[in-house]
């Protein structure tokens, strides 16, 4: 595994290196060389998970023309925001090559705590939110602390604590196994019944495309004073031209029925602040330093034993936090809440997306992409009266399909840079 990471070093490189050449010398048409020189090098990014996407659309639309329907979008965004939190988490978690196989149980252990604080004890909303939030960093800590100083394997500390916070989970629950969130409660309203207004949900999408300008025009200056070579202007405009007819396109269909869900857009809000932490910020770069090759980052003064124990807690406070979703939306708390198949869905959707599980490729936009594409699939195949043994077939078909796709990737560039 170690092997296979030191070599992606070089490729990336010399792949940097050629597109410098291409795009200083080019403009807009050397981007679209150097994209090109990134898809026969094995970089394809997020490339086949759009184009899975556009495949699963069409597919379903064809075989049943509700799937495109404004109602069932909205449904779809509705199934996304719980567990979508929860394949964010487990994106940063693989991004220093680790994993974290209870982040169904802590979400069922989080769900159970807001329930018996705020039904059974009287708890206000807020504290019950933060102590379940608080549990979940400190779990975070306690598989950092024994990962970093016992090397135990995270398999095997977070499998041990699969088994030990369902056991806890279904203790703090009781005899009865399940509790009833008040309808009223805005925990239960925030999950299930707030939509943006339309003139709401246009002015955040045009305030998320001035920012993702300024980012890249901040960007591109930071590279010119740095000596870098820029793209052209121009696909600063096009890439925001393209996001802003894209988001009034989806906010005018939704709104012809209940509209863009508040608990999507905060998946939506929690992916992007994810996503500026890991490109913008010191933390961000020793955290794919950390999962590239932890050697070469231990001996740059990389304080590795931190970045393992801040990625993993990153992690399990983002369980929770889905896990009081999923109990808001469910409005209970109860045994199945974070069961079945919320893991294998979690992890699943953070590798179709693109994240790497051999360490330090990937992003935070991957949680969205992948929940997408496995909710879309799930929802298509429901459409379809469908049993659940077909859709567990299709969904394990599509991550096997994406693990080839990332091991092709990393093996052509690898090639690339020993050539």
């Amino acid at each position: 595994m170690s092997e296979q990471k030191d070599n992606s070093a070089p490729t990336t490189i010399a792949v940097d290196l050629q597109d410098e050449r291409v795009m200083r010398g080019e403009g807009l048409r050397g981007v679209l060389s150097g994209f090109g020189t990134r898809i026969r090098t094995g970089d394809l990014g997020s490339l086949p998970v759009f184009l899975g996407l556009i495949v699963i659309w069409i597919v379903f639309q064809i075989l049943n023309p509700r799937f495109l329907s404004a109602t069932n979008l909205v449904d779809l965004t509705l199934q996304c925001a719980a567990l979508g939190v929860l394949a964010l988490g487990v994106v940063v978690v693989l991004l220093v090559a680790q994993i974290d196989l209870s982040i169904g149980s802590l979400a069922g252990l989080s769900s159970a705590i807001l329930g018996v604080t705020f039904v059974n004890m009287g708890w206000p909303i807020w504290v019950s939110v933060l102590v379940a939030l608080a549990v979940g960093a400190a779990i975070g800590y306690l598989y950092g602390f024994l990962f970093t100083r016992f090397g135990v394997p995270t398999f095997v500390v977070t499998l041990a604590g699969l088994m030990g916070f369902l056991g806890l989970q279904l203790w703090v629950l009781g005899p009865t196994g399940t509790i009833n969130l008040p309808y009223n409660s805005w925990i239960v309203q925030f999950a299930t019944t707030w939509f943006l207004p339309p003139w709401l949900a246009y002015t955040v999408a045009g305030l998320v495309v001035l920012g993702i300008v300024l980012n890249d025009v901040t960007k591109a200056r930071r590279r010119t004073k740095a000596g870098l070579s820029t793209g052209p202007a121009s696909l600063i405009v096009i890439k925001a031209v393209v996001i802003a007819v894209v988001a009034a396109v989806a906010i005018t269909w939704l709104a012809t029925n209940r509209g863009v869900a508040v608990s999507f857009l905060l998946f939506i809000v929690l992916v992007a602040i994810m996503a500026l932490l890991l490109t913008r910020t010191r933390w961000g770069r020793w955290v794919y330093a950390v999962g590239g090759n932890e050697e070469a980052a231990r001996r740059a003064g990389i304080n590795v034993k931190a970045i393992y124990i801040s990625a993993l807690m990153v992690g399990t406070v983002l369980a929770t936090l889905g896990g009081l979703m999923l109990a808001a939306r469910l409005t209970a708390a109860s045994i199945s809440t974070g069961g079945g198949t919320t893991n294998l869905v979690a992890i699943a959707a953070a590798v179709i997306g693109g994240t790497s599980l051999f360490g330090g490729r990937g992003s935070a936009w991957s949680a969205l992409l992948g929940i997408v594409v496995i909710q879309s699939i799930f929802n298509g195949l429901t459409l379809l009266n469908l049993q659940s043994d077909v859709q567990f077939m299709v969904t394990g078909g599509v991550l096997l399909l994406a693990v080839i796709i990332d091991s092709l990737s990393r093996r052509s560039r690898a090639q690339h840079g020993q050539s």
